[in-house]
Formats: structure tokens, sequence, C-alpha cells
């Protein structure tokens, strides 16, 4: 039997989803434009006022921002209320080493751990499980916010944080852990853990997982499945909006829900910013209907995708979005952290280097690998190789800095990357998904 965490709010009919949605995004539109003047201002340049705005039908008169918006925000040029009201940062990085800060007041919080709730119990979480964590804390959102899922749902909670494999294992067989949520390449790497120390599938508690942060195909989902003897769930969102959450899967596994009652999704094309009729193949736009303190109205967010209102099988009439099949800017998802090769390069002229450089992302033992390989300039050019490994290591170094995680980098000699009369191939995505 189909469980749901807000049944009333899930399961609404299509007239009272958008009387909620109407009357939600004409106090919202007010709300920014009394309190965000860097939208305000967009709103005059566009000539339009909160009075041009009586329903989800005008949603299309407000200009769209995107993250050269937050950037140029940075850091509280986006804010919505007093900042004492504000009791919480989260942050993920943004295209040049400035980051994206996500402002949420307790309101905010609670909203968006309900949101978490609704994923917990559509993948079957009750007060009598026990939900083990194992997305990164902190700055990231993948932690904190199942983690107050979780909390509401009732279940007991392991923050477990990333990491520390065996340990975790030890927790998942000694407290009987029967939902895991982390990114999906970890999963499959806890259960290949689990498969070298001997454990079928039937010595594993867990009963569903919910992964997301990052793309995963179908036949990784079975994958994962198969080892750990789970149902695997996919699960969707942005720092920017919230967290994870926004939208999430349910029995059906075939596309997430998006918590429409919070988020209010269209889909545009990329290029001449169109909004497309449902079904079309487009980039997904979202507006936060009820978030105070980082109040986005119509945020790009770069993910290719469709949008459905097909009956679903688990009772919902919550609108879905299939799996964004890919993006309209040049962002890499690696192991869950948001990279651009303009990150990259930034540290690259940082350090001395022209931009003259390959990125090749693979995945390999279910782990994404980053490789950068970086031509050194004719001065620098050596076959000292203490001098190389050094200049490696101080590359790693910076590029840990900015992208919080660990690439591998080869410098290569003078003119040996390929250059290209068109766009420069600066990325090599080798996997599958």
């Amino acid at each position: 039997m189909e469980r749901y965490y807000q049944e009333e709010l899930e399961c609404a009919s299509r007239e009272t989803m958008v009387a909620l949605q109407n009357e939600k995004l004409v106090k919202q539109v007010k709300h920014v434009w009394d309190n965000v003047p860097y939208y305000r201002k967009l709103m005059e340049e566009k000539g339009v006022t909160p009075d041009d705005i009586q329903s989800i039908d005008d949603l299309y008169k407000l200009p769209m921002i995107s993250k050269y918006d937050l950037r140029e925000a940075y850091p509280y040029g986006l804010l919505g209320c007093d900042l004492k009201k504000c009791v919480r940062i989260q942050s993920t990085s943004g295209t040049t080493g400035k980051r994206v800060v996500a402002f949420y007041t307790q309101d905010d919080v609670d909203l968006w751990e309900e949101c978490c709730a609704r994923a917990i119990t559509a993948a079957g979480g009750t007060n009598e499980d026990v939900c083990q964590v194992s997305y990164g804390y902190g700055l990231f959102t993948g932690g904190p916010g199942l983690n107050g899922g979780s909390h509401k749902v009732g279940c007991l909670t392991i923050p477990t944080s990333s990491g520390n494999t065996d340990r975790q294992i030890m927790f998942i067989q000694d407290l009987q852990a029967t939902i895991l949520c982390c990114t999906p390449s970890y999963a499959a790497y806890l259960g290949e853990r689990m498969k070298e120390m001997g454990l079928s599938p039937d010595e594993i508690p867990l009963k569903a997982g919910i992964f997301g942060a990052e793309a995963w195909s179908e036949e990784m989902r079975r994958d994962i499945e198969n080892t750990l003897g789970i149902k695997a769930f996919d699960i969707y969102g942005l720092t920017e909006l919230s967290g994870p959450g926004v939208s999430f899967e349910c029995s059906e596994q075939s596309g997430m829900h998006i918590n429409e009652d919070h988020f209010l999704p269209e889909i545009i094309d990329p290029d001449t910013l169109e909004v497309l009729p449902e079904g079309s193949e487009g980039e997904l736009v979202f507006t936060s209907l009820d978030k105070e303190a980082f109040p986005l109205l119509r945020y790009r967010t770069r993910d290719i995708c469709v949008l459905s209102r097909e009956k679903c099988s688990c009772g919902r009439t919550l609108i879905k979005m299939k799996k964004p099949k890919g993006r309209s800017d040049d962002m890499l998802i690696i192991r869950g952290v948001n990279v651009f090769p303009s990150q990259i390069e930034t540290v690259l002229l940082n350090y001395g280097y022209a931009a003259n450089y390959q990125i090749i992302v693979d995945r390999k033992n279910n782990t994404d690998t980053l490789d950068v390989q970086v031509e050194m300039t004719p001065e620098m050019f050596t076959d000292n190789l203490g001098e190389i490994e050094k200049r490696q290591k101080d590359l790693i170094d910076g590029l840990k800095s900015m992208l919080g995680l660990k690439a591998k980098v080869t410098l290569v000699a003078p003119k040996t990357i390929t250059r290209s009369e068109g766009k420069a191939v600066r990325v090599i995505d080798k996997r599958k998904i």
C-alpha cells in the first residue's frame, strides 16, 4: 500500500493545486518586489509590477534569473528577509569560485525537511525505520536535508555522513538500517564492499535507498538494487531552491514527482527562452512559491528534461519530471560536486598556465574520476621530474581548494593537446550515464 507524508497535498486535485499555486505566487511576487531590490530592478527593466501577476498564467511575464545573477548578487543581494530572521545557510560552488549561498528561515528549513520527508515516505519509510544518511553534511545540502526529513518521518536517524566505508557497513549491520541515503556511486561502492565481505543481499537489512546529487543510469539502479537487495529511488534538488526534495520518485520509479505546492516548474527553450508546452523537452525553470529568505522566481536550472502529468499508479497527482538528460551549460557533476571548466581554468591561470587543458571524466569502480591534463608553457617546460611533480602537486592543491574535491593532474609538453578549429573540446566525459 502506498504511503504519503502529506496526502492532502500530494494527491490534491488539479483545481485545488492551481488555486494554491495562484495564491502563493501572487503573495511571493509581492514579497520579492518589496524585499529584493536586485530582482525588483529586473522586473522594472521588463516593465512588470506585482499587479501584473494575478495567477500562474502570468508567470511568463516575470524575468528569469540564473547562476550569473546569484554570482552578481553574492552574498546578500537576493536575501528576501531581515538577516536576523535567518537561521541557516547552505552553499555550493559557483562557476569561478564564488559560491552560491542560500539562506533559510526556520520556516524554510521546516518546508525543506517536509519535502524530504515526502521522499522518505514514498520510499516506504515510517517511524519504524532506521535511516542511515551517508550524504556529506556541512555546507552541502544532501546530509542536512535527508537528516531533517528522516526526523520528520520519525525514523531512527544515523548521521554517518560520507566516507569511512567499513564503519558505514558496521552501522548498517549492527543497527539494522533499513533505508540508505547517499549518492548512487557511493551506494554502488558500499554494495561492492559488502560483496567483498561475503554478504549476500539477504544478509543486508536495507530495504530501500534514496540516491541523488549526481546522474545515474537505469543499469546502475538495477546493479545497486541487486547487490544490496533494495528498491532504489531517485531524488532531485538544488541548493538554490533548498536542496534535495524538490522532486522524488515513488513506487512506480518512472520519474520524480515535483513538490509543486512549493516549487512551480516550467520548461523553456534554452536558446529562445520561450515557454514550451507540456511534454516538450527543454530546460527546467523553477519558481519557489513560499521560500522567505531566498525566494527565487523563474530560476534557470540548466537541466534538460521533460514534464509529464500522466496518471501515476502511486496515486500522487504532483507533476513528474523525467530524469534530466543533460545540461544547457557546461557544468559537470562529479561525486555529487558541481564542477565548471571555468573554475579549473581560473586555477590554471592563477598558477601561470595558459588555457590549454583537457578535462577527462570517467567512472571507475563506481566512483567518478577527474583527470586534468595541462600544457606547460615553453618557459616552464622541463624534463626535471621533481620539478614537474611539485608543479602537479601545487595544481592538485589549488584545484582541491577551488572545487572541494581531489583531481588527478597531468602536466604535458607544450602544444601536445589537440587544437580545434571550432570550439575547443575541453571536456571528455567517458561515463556511461
